[in-house]
């Protein structure tokens, strides 16, 4: 090798021939490539390194040409084990960034070969933004849909989006006449909601977002032009852009998403606001399905309300108590049924109807309220069981239902200190009377059941109530509860006289609690099927014993 000619301490002049020490194809590489000394000069750099550092050239000092990270990393590999490598280095050379690989030559000099690897870096990082994203959508879907509330779903959206989006967020929801729902939310801070009138055309492109229209991209948006509602109170500083995102709905919009950031802030890039209209169909949906369950909550409540049994209490002289447990423990409504429809003066009989639907459920429910809408109207009928019996059969076989009924009429009427009460069973266990002395008897009244055969046939049966005596109407779900040691064992209608028995004497709401108690007892955690009862009771007008507060006894009557 030829000798080195030293034209200065720490600069080299080497031979013609230099490149042939690291082959001769390194001059005609795509990637920029330096041969730089052990003292930091340059030696040769090739076509590609010249375009990349047009100023370059041999002799120069690598520092002057070339960015610190770069002269820093020669120094390190120059300055150890002669042949050595530091291993791959990056940086930034003229706004792309660069992977430097540096090779050891003869006599400490290292070739520094340039890859640049800018678009892999932009790749790999919206990569990573891109998964970023999906596991904050992911997120954000899982909390929206968490809740079916309207006004908690858009404290979380607006919450959400303020942390993962921008400085701060608004969420407008659909009108509420002449009054829009609105969210405020800043980031790290609380969530804030009114409800108040505002000027959405004061907004470029909310109106239209809230009408379902595709977004107004955020750089037509003035932020200055914004008006004062739409700023959150503390938001911090002036606004410096907005991007205005439509939320939709199954079918209607949801509402619309502002989001601000603050002027101090860089704007919203056309990834980010891909990525808010993104997150604004997750929170529209959730929004959407919160809205749909919320009306459909207050339907089911409405209707609710008409399938519920009644609340019962003394009518002319008769005291009445029901009680009522659907077969799920979550339901509220069911097969089982009972209503009573008091008469307009004591000279007119009380209507006591209670029944058992086939079925159990909203569907049960729902022939229940056919039935029990369609006996009211019949009601000036009522003198004529087996009429009434005979309609209601009519009706529920001419409709789309394929469910029958049994059922159980008891008209009752005060006479003087007793009761006169007609029963007529259609196909339903017949009602129990429990005597003052605690004696049990089964009225004998039997029929068919309703909605399934052309006719009713039934049988009614009449019988007089004294005071501290009552007539138990029941269905079914009582008598047929499984429970007891084994859990197998039906608690059974012998069980039922048994414990009524003990009752006499009882008013009619602690008769039905009692029967209800022992039954609930009876199952446990077990299933069961609808369990109602009613009772009709004369209360009783002798002299009570009662205890007055030091012990002493006195009577006194119950009227």
């Amino acid at each position: 090798m030829p000798p080195f000619v030293t034209a200065s301490p720490g600069i080299s002049a080497r031979p013609p021939d230099a490149g042939h020490l690291v082959g001769a194809t390194w001059t005609e590489a795509p990637y920029p490539v330096l041969i730089v000394d052990r003292y930091g000069g340059l030696v040769e750099i090739n076509e590609a390194a010249r375009a990349l550092l047009p100023g370059a050239a041999s002799g120069d000092r690598l520092h002057e040409q070339v960015p610190s990270w770069l002269a820093d990393a020669h120094q390190r590999v120059s300055g150890g084990q002669r042949g050595s490598s530091a291993g791959p280095l990056s940086g930034p050379i003229k706004g792309r960034h660069y992977e430097a690989h540096p090779t050891a030559a003869g006599d400490g000099d290292v070739v520094w070969w340039l890859v640049d690897d800018t678009d892999r870096r932009l790749a790999e990082t919206a990569l990573s933004d891109a998964r970023t994203r999906t596991e904050i959508l992911s997120d954000v879907s899982s909390t929206l849909l968490s809740t079916l509330n309207v006004s908690r779903c858009m404290e979380v959206a607006a919450s959400l989006a303020a942390e993962h989006l921008a400085d701060a967020a608004v969420l407008v929801a659909p009108r509420q006449g002449r009054r829009r729902p609105l969210a405020y939310a800043n980031r790290g801070g609380p969530v804030s909601q009114v409800t108040r009138q505002v000027d959405v055309a004061g907004v470029p492109g909310l109106a239209e977002a809230l009408q379902g229209f595709p977004p107004v991209p955020a750089r037509w948006i003035d932020p200055v032009g914004l008006p004062d509602w739409v700023v959150p109170d503390g938001f911090a500083g002036p606004v410096g852009s907005v991007i205005v995102a439509p939320l939709p709905g199954h079918g209607v919009s949801a509402g619309a998403l502002v989001l601000l950031r603050s002027s101090a802030e860089q704007c919203f890039t056309d990834g980010e606001e891909v990525f808010a209209r993104l997150f604004a169909a997750r929170a529209g949906t959730a929004l959407s399905a919160a809205r749909l369950y919320g009306e459909q909550a207050n339907v089911t409540a409405t209707l609710m309300r008409e399938l519920l049994p009644p609340r019962l209490s003394s009518v002319h002289g008769v005291d009445y108590a029901g009680g009522y447990r659907a077969a799920k423990d979550h339901e509220r409504v069911g097969g089982d049924f009972y209503d009573v429809h008091p008469g307009s003066d004591p000279s007119q009989d009380t209507l006591v109807v209670l029944g058992d639907v086939a079925g159990k459920g909203l569907d049960a429910a729902v022939l229940t309220g056919k039935i029990r809408n369609t006996l009211h109207a019949l009601l000036p009928l009522t003198d004529d069981h087996q009429r009434v019996l005979n309609l209601l059969n009519g009706a529920l076989l001419t409709s789309h239902h394929t469910r029958f009924a049994t059922l159980v009429l008891a008209s009752v009427r005060r006479r003087g200190t007793r009761a006169r009460v007609r029963l007529t069973s259609a196909g339903h266990l017949p009602p129990l009377i429990v005597r003052a002395d605690g004696k049990v008897e089964e009225s004998a009244t039997r029929g068919t059941l309703v909605g399934a055969l052309p006719t009713v046939t039934a049988n009614t049966v009449e019988t007089t109530l004294a005071p501290g005596e009552t007539c138990l109407l029941y269905t079914d779900g009582i008598t047929e509860a499984r429970g007891g040691p084994l859990g197998d064992e039906l608690f059974g209608e012998h069980r039922l006289q048994r414990a009524l028995s003990e009752c006499a004497g009882l008013p009619a709401e602690a008769v039905v609690e009692r029967v209800r108690m022992l039954a609930s007892q009876w199952i446990g955690g077990g299933r069961h099927d609808d369990m109602a009862a009613v009772a009709v009771s004369v209360p009783r007008t002798g002299p009570l014993t009662v205890l007055n507060g030091t012990g002493a006894r006195s009577s006194r009557r119950n009227t």
